[in-house]
C-alpha cells in the first residue's frame, strides 16, 4: 500500500503551533479558540481540539502523531469569562500533547520505534484524519513488507467513525491480558476476541471458570468439555506432584511412604503389562511373578488384589525390578497405577527392612504415622466430587486430555474447545489443581513442538484463553502438614511457550492477584475501567507503554471502552469494543 494516498498535513485541519517541548510531552498554542471547534470536511466529521483527540505535528525531518491530554486557558483570559464573552471574544488557549510515535515525513507509514527526534518550537499541529490512525493500527505488529489479515474490534472513543482494525498477531503474539472491574465489558471483549480467532481460522482453548461462554457451544466450529458432567480429568493425567498436592502428605514421614506406595503400584502395573516376560503362578489369592536372578537363583515378587506384598518377602527381587524399570518409576508424570489400591498399599509399606528382607510383622509406629494420610486418601477417593472430576469411579465419560490432544492434532473445522469449570467444586482446591494440570499438559505438548508451525506445516498455534484467571493463578497448596507447593504451570507457559506457538490470554478483574512474573510476560494489555490503585499500579508496572497520561483515563472509561496497549502497539489506543455476535451470560440478575 502506498503512503502517498494520505496527506497528514492539510491546511483545513490546522490547529496551532508548538510553543514548548519537554521530554514527556509538548505544549501547543491555539491562535484562536475557534480552531478547537469540531468541523465537517468532505462529509467527514472532525472533533477539532478535544481532550483525547489525535493530532499530527509537522517537523523538519519527521512527523509526529500525538494525543491531546490537557487544555488550558491563560490566567489573563479567565477573568473575562462569561456567557456573552464566549459569543463575541476570541480566546487563545494552550494544551498538552502526548507524543505517541514518529514517522518519516515522506513515508508516513514508516513508523520509527521510539522518539529519535522532537518537534521544534513553532512546528504546526493539525487534526489527524481517522484514515491515518486506522492505517497505523492495521500495521501494528507487522514487520516491513509483511501483510496480515486484520479483524474489526471496534472504534476509537474520540472518533466513532474511525474503526479499530488490527491483526491478531499484534494482540496474541506476545500473550495478552484483559483486565477491568466488574461491569466494564471484559467478558464481551473476550467473546469478541474468540470470534475473531474463529473467523480467521485460528485455534483456541477457553478455560471457562463460570460457564458464561456456554453460548459458543452452538457454533459448528466449537466443541466443549464439561468437567464433572460429560467429561472428566482422569487421574492418570495427573503427575505424582499433583497427587501429593491432593493428598497433602507431611514432608518428613508421610511423603516417603506415599512415594514408595506409588512406586510399588506402578511396578504392579508394569508386571501385569509385561507378564509374558515372567513366569506367572497363582496360589490362593496371591499371584507370583518369577524371573532368573544371579546364577541359577529364581527371584519372585508377590501381588495380592493388585497390591505388592512385602511382609516377610526378600528385597532382592524388588530391588532388581526397580533398577530395571528405574526410568518409568522415577517419571513423576507417570501415574499409571490403580489408585483405588493406594490405601492398602500404604499399609503394605509399613514393614521395616532387616537385612535382605522385610519384617513379617507390621511396624505400628509407621502405620500410626501414615494413618492420617490413609484417611485423607480414603476421603478423597470416596468423595463424589473427586469421583466426578478425576474419574476415580471409572464412569464411562470422555477424558478432557484426550479431547485436547485430538483437538491439537485435528485438521477438522473445530476451532474452539471450551473447558467448562462451572461444575468443578471449589473444595479441596480441585479447580486450581485441575487447571494447573491442564496447563502442564499444554506445556509439555508445546515443548514437544506440537503447536510450532515452524517445525511442521501441519502444526497450528493455539491461543489459551483463561477467564477469571485470578481463580487459578498465583495459587499454592499448604496446610499444617503439607509443605507449600506452587501451582505454576501457566506461569511457565507465559515465560517460555510463545516461541513454541502456545499463546496465553488471561482475563481478570483483579490484576493485582496475578503473579508479577506472569503479568510481566503479557505483551498486550486490554484495560477496561480500573479504579483500585493497586490494580492500576499492577498494570503500570507490567506495561511500559501505558504511561501515566494514558492510565489517567482508566477510572472514567465507559462500558465496553478500553485502552489497548502493548509491545507491538507504538501508541496506546482508547477504543470501544463492538458487541460480539455470541454474547456471554454475564448479565447481573435483576432485583425486584
Amino acid at each position: 500500500m502506498t503512503s502517498t494516498k494520505i496527506n497528514p498535513f492539510k491546511h483545513e485541519y490546522f490547529l496551532g503551533y508548538i510553543n514548548q517541548v519537554l521530554p514527556q510531552f509538548v505544549k501547543i498554542h491555539f491562535p484562536s479558540s475557534v480552531l478547537l471547534n469540531g468541523f465537517t470536511h468532505f462529509g467527514k466529521e472532525f472533533n477539532g481540539g478535544l481532550v483525547g483527540s489525535f493530532v499530527v505535528i509537522e517537523g523538519d525531518k519527521f512527523g509526529f502523531l500525538g494525543r491531546i491530554t490537557e487544555l488550558i486557558l491563560p490566567e489573563s483570559e479567565r477573568l473575562s469569562l462569561n456567557e456573552k464573552a464566549f459569543q463575541t471574544n476570541d480566546f487563545h488557549p494552550t494544551g498538552k500533547i502526548e507524543i505517541l510515535l514518529s514517522f518519516d515525513l515522506y513515508d508516513p507509514f514508516n513508523v520509527k520505534k521510539g522518539l529519535t527526534a522532537y518537534p521544534n518550537i513553532g512546528a504546526k499541529v493539525f487534526v489527524s484524519s481517522g484514515e491515518l490512525v486506522q492505517e497505523y493500527m492495521s500495521r501494528f505488529g507487522l514487520r516491513t513488507g509483511e501483510v496480515a489479515e486484520t479483524v474489526h474490534l471496534g472504534h476509537l472513543v474520540s472518533s466513532p467513525e474511525t474503526k479499530v482494525k488490527v491483526n491478531l498477531q499484534s494482540i496474541f503474539g506476545r500473550h495478552c491480558a484483559v483486565v477491568g472491574t466488574t461491569g466494564g465489558g471484559k467478558s464481551f471483549t473476550v467473546s469478541k476476541l474468540i470470534e475473531s480467532l474463529i473467523s480467521t481460522g485460528n485455534k483456541a482453548i477457553l478455560i471457562d471458570a463460570t460457564g458464561e461462554y456456554e453460548n459458543f457451544d452452538t457454533l459448528s466450529e466449537s466443541s466443549f468439555c464439561k468437567i464433572g458432567i460429560e467429561h472428566y480429568f482422569h487421574y492418570l493425567n495427573l503427575s505424582v506432584t499433583d497427587l501429593f498436592v491432593i493428598f497433602r502428605p507431611s514432608g518428613q514421614v508421610q511423603q516417603p511412604i506415599l512415594l514408595e506406595a506409588i512406586n510399588s503400584l506402578k511396578l504392579v502395573a508394569i508386571l501385569q503389562r509385561d507378564s509374558t516376560k515372567y513366569t506367572v503362578s497363582e496360589v490362593d489369592s496371591i499371584t507370583s511373578f518369577s524371573f532368573s536372578g544371579k546364577g541359577s537363583s529364581i527371584l519372585t515378587i508377590d501381588v495380592e488384589d493388585g497390591c505388592l506384598l512385602k511382609a516377610g518377602r526378600k528385597t532382592q527381587a524388588y530391588n532388581r525390578l526397580c533398577a530395571k524399570y528405574t526410568d518409568e518409576l522415577n517419571d513423576f508424570n507417570n501415574t499409571k497405577f490403580d489408585i483405588q489400591k493406594l490405601t492398602k498399599q500404604i499399609n503394605n509399606e509399613c514393614y521395616q527392612i532387616f537385612g535382605d528382607e522385610w519384617s513379617r510383622t507390621i511396624d505400628n509406629r509407621n502405620q500410626g504415622n501414615a494413618s492420617s494420610l490413609i484417611l485423607r486418601i480414603h476421603q478423597a477417593l470416596s468423595d463424589p466430587n473427586f469421583k466426578r472430576v478425576f474419574g476415580f469411579d471409572n464412569i464411562s465419560k470422555k477424558d478432557v486430555i484426550a479431547e485436547i490432544n485430538d483437538f491439537a492434532k485435528s485438521t477438522s473445522d473445530i476451532k474452539l474447545i471450551r473447558i467448562a469449570f462451572d461444575n468443578v467444586p471449589y473444595s479441596f482446591q480441585i479447580r486450581e489443581i485441575v487447571a494447573n494440570s491442564i496447563g502442564n499438559t499444554l506445556l509439555n505438548l508445546a515443548r514437544l513442538g506440537q503447536f510450532d508451525s515452524k517445525k511442521d506445516d501441519n502444526n497450528v498455534p493455539i491461543v489459551v484463553l483463561m477467564d477469571e484467571a485470578h481463580q487459578f493463578l498465583n495459587k499454592s497448596v499448604k496446610d499444617e502438614f503439607f509443605e507449600n507447593s506452587r501451582l505454576d504451570s501457566f506461569d511457565s507457559i507465559a515465560k517460555e511457550c510463545r516461541k513454541h506457538g502456545l499463546f496465553l490470554c488471561i482475563a481478570t478483574q483483579m490484576p493485582r492477584d496475578i503473579p508479577a512474573g506472569t503479568l510481566s510476560q503479557m505483551g498486550t494489555f486490554i484495560v477496561h475501567r480500573l479504579i483500585n490503585q493497586n490494580d492500576k499500579e499492577a498494570v503500570a508496572n507490567s506495561c511500559s507503554s501505558a504511561n501515566r497520561n494514558t492510565l489517567d483515563f482508566l477510572p472514567i472509561l465507559g462500558e465496553g471502552e478500553a485502552i489497548l496497549t502493548g509491545v507491538d502497539f507504538p501508541m496506546p489506543i482508547i477504543m470501544k469494543f463492538e458487541k460480539p455476535v455470541i454474547e456471554p451470560n454475564s448479565g447481573t440478575p435483576k432485583l425486584k
